[in-house]
């Protein structure tokens, strides 16, 4: 099989895997899986770099890498997100968390000091 048509059937691979985003203990293989597409798929685009491979609008398989390759931006774009989301969460639990065990953290005292100006 040619590297034009690997290229092709890798992408749709990955189209498909990002179709849906897991969550929990399910997102880390989904990533794994995700990183191990995009890698195999970037040594396959330097390998037809390598042979001056041009894109032909003329070419139906180069029509449809493109329009795999505008989904795949699309679908890693709504991943970045939703891993921003979970990011910001996370942080904003940490937060809460420190303020739950620690509520008066935040509060400065004078160290029950006491000055009367009338002596």
């Amino acid at each position: 099989m040619d590297t034009q048509q690997q290229l092709l059937q890798v992408s749709a691979k990955l189209y498909q895997v990002l179709e849906s985003v897991p969550h929990g203990e399910q997102r880390d293989a989904f990533l794994q899986d995700v990183d191990r597409l995009l890698n195999e798929r970037g040594r396959l685009i330097e390998s037809l770099v390598q042979n001056n491979i041009q894109l032909d609008s003329h070419n139906k398989d180069h029509v449809l890498l493109k329009k795999l390759d505008e989904g795949i931006k699309q679908r890693l774009e709504q991943v970045m997100e939703a891993i921003k989301l979970d990011m910001k969460n996370l942080q904003k639990t940490k937060k809460h968390e420190k303020r739950y065990i620690n509520p008066y953290a935040s509060v400065q005292v004078m160290d029950g000091k006491y000055y009367d100006r009338k002596s």
